[in-house]
């Protein structure tokens, strides 16, 4: 945890910090002011936040660019959905979620009338490793046999139902229904799939199956479906964030500010890709030198350099590093470590969520601690703690100061004094850890002080988040279309006017 008092503290930043001076407490003074060395290069003060913030802002710009976006950190990428629910949305949808050796399909219903989504069914289908490695023609037919399926098992097969389709893996997304696989990962190789349209494929599996058709296909990135089953349940609710083995969130942008798509009316929702933020090296005066080793060793060295301070992927394996440096200088478990704390991954990041349990944070260090070999005493437990702390606060903190940037853009674009808005939540480090939720939130409202912001954790974001999308996309197209009718008569009730006179 950070040094650093600050005037305006909250009750809750006080009773944090009181929390993490009894973990100090007992730990020899001389031991302590080498400790704080070492822990200094994770401190954030609101200064340094401020600055974080300032370099994000710009590259958010420089990705909402048109003639800028390529060679910008964060991609900035436009995902073709125009709106977030109003509560009008009704019917039945399905939904596709594929993203690893799993995909489920899901059927949803939309009930307006008692505003809520239902999870009427779903399914797990498992994708075989050779069809993982197969032709993309095999892979889109596995899918489409296991929706017949479902689809069967639904009494469904007679309608045709919109989808929702979350698929997991980096695509240039051209509309709401096309959207170009860019590269697999997860262990996928699908041959014929690369550079092509995911939509067209599964349509062109189902065409082949010929025994039920699907309607209107929306395409859905996690975040997007966060943001979108959020949104149902509460209407202003214009953000959505992932805390989890990755980091990314989305907003809701102005559309005269997203230079690659043409039209400036209303609003078009933008997957930040803020994991990349960093990439050009803008953030290396905040790297500690744990940060580096992950980054080098990790299986894409140079990429996503802000996620690999904040997500669960990573935290562990940085409190690995600093454990084993503390160790070796003879600060921790008196010079010895063992074979375990050595191994790259063995101290997993929900071991920093059950080390800093307030009741059993103790009990549980001194199990994990005893689990990797070392021989440890109380004031060893205590150190520990204190490294979980400062590496799981700096992670909230710089969420905050990504997510404060936003806010603070939707407030400005809408040249709004004072914004009140909602933020779609869903991963397993805000979910898990025991103190994350606590301090993004404090730090994201210091950092924004003129925005009211609420959180609300997502339910579902794949599966009902994808069906909320199809189901938004649909209501504006019927809006679009009732638009174009009444423009007409409006010029027709003008001229009749213009007559009369």
């Amino acid at each position: 945890m950070s040094s650093t008092m600050e005037n305006g503290e909250s009750a809750t930043q006080i009773s944090k910090k009181a929390k993490i001076s009894d973990h100090l407490d007992g730990i020899p003074p001389e031991t302590l002011s080498k400790l704080q060395k070492d822990l200094d290069g994770f401190d954030l003060p609101r200064e340094k936040l401020q600055v974080i913030m300032s370099l994000l802002k710009k590259d958010v710009n420089r990705g909402l660019g048109k003639h800028s976006h390529h060679r910008a950190p964060v991609k900035m990428l436009p995902t073709f959905v125009r709106a977030t629910p109003d509560g009008t949305e009704k019917g039945d949808f399905l939904a596709l979620d594929l993203g690893g050796t799993n995909f489920r399909v899901l059927h949803v219903r939309v009930l307006e009338e008692e505003q809520k989504m239902v999870k009427m069914d779903s399914q797990i289908c498992a994708i075989p490793q050779e069809i993982m490695t197969g032709t993309g023609e095999q892979l889109f037919d596995h899918i489409a046999a296991c929706l017949a399926e479902f689809l069967d098992s639904q009494n469904l097969k007679g309608h045709t139902l919109p989808l929702g389709f979350t698929f997991s893996f980096p695509c240039e997304q051209k509309e709401i229904d096309k959207s170009i696989l860019i590269r697999w990962t997860k262990g996928f190789n699908c041959s014929g799939v690369e550079g092509e349209d995911v939509v067209k494929l599964l349509r062109e599996a189902i065409h082949r199956r010929g025994d039920y058709d699907i309607g209107s296909v929306a395409m859905v990135n996690d975040t997007v479906g966060t943001m979108m089953s959020c949104g149902y349940r509460d209407q202003s609710c214009e953000i959505g964030m992932i805390i989890g083995t990755g980091t990314n969130a989305c907003y809701m942008e102005e559309m005269k500010n997203v230079k690659r798509v043409e039209g400036e009316d209303g609003r078009m929702c933008i997957n930040t890709e803020w994991g990349g933020f960093g990439d050009d090296g803008s953030l290396k005066h905040i790297l500690t030198e744990f940060d580096v080793e992950v980054d080098k060793t990790s299986i894409n060295p140079g990429v996503h350099t802000f996620e690999k301070m904040i997500s669960g992927m990573y935290l562990g394996e940085i409190a690995r590093l600093l454990l084993v440096k503390l160790t070796k200088d003879q600060l921790l478990f008196k010079g010895k470590t063992s074979e375990a704390l050595l191994t790259p991954g063995s101290f997993e990041t929900r071991f920093i969520s059950e080390i800093e349990e307030e009741e059993s944070g103790l009990k549980n260090t001194e199990t994990i601690l005893t689990q990797l070999g070392l021989t440890w005493d109380s004031v060893d437990v205590r150190v520990v703690r204190v490294v979980c702390d400062t590496i799981s606060s700096r992670s909230a903190r710089l969420c905050a100061a990504a997510l404060a940037t936003l806010v603070n853009r939707i407030r400005v674009n809408r040249g709004r004094g004072h914004l009140k808005t909602t933020v779609g939540v869903d991963g397993t480090v805000y979910r898990k850890h025991p103190n994350f939720s606590e301090e993004l939130q404090t730090w994201v409202r210091r950092l924004s002080p003129d925005c009211d912001i609420s959180f609300l954790v997502s339910e579902d974001g794949s599966g009902k988040g994808a069906a909320m999308v199809t189901a938004v996309a649909q209501r504006i197209a019927l809006q679009s279309r009732l638009l174009e009718d009444s423009d007409g008569e409006d010029e027709e009730e003008e001229e009749e006017d213009e007559e009369d006179n």
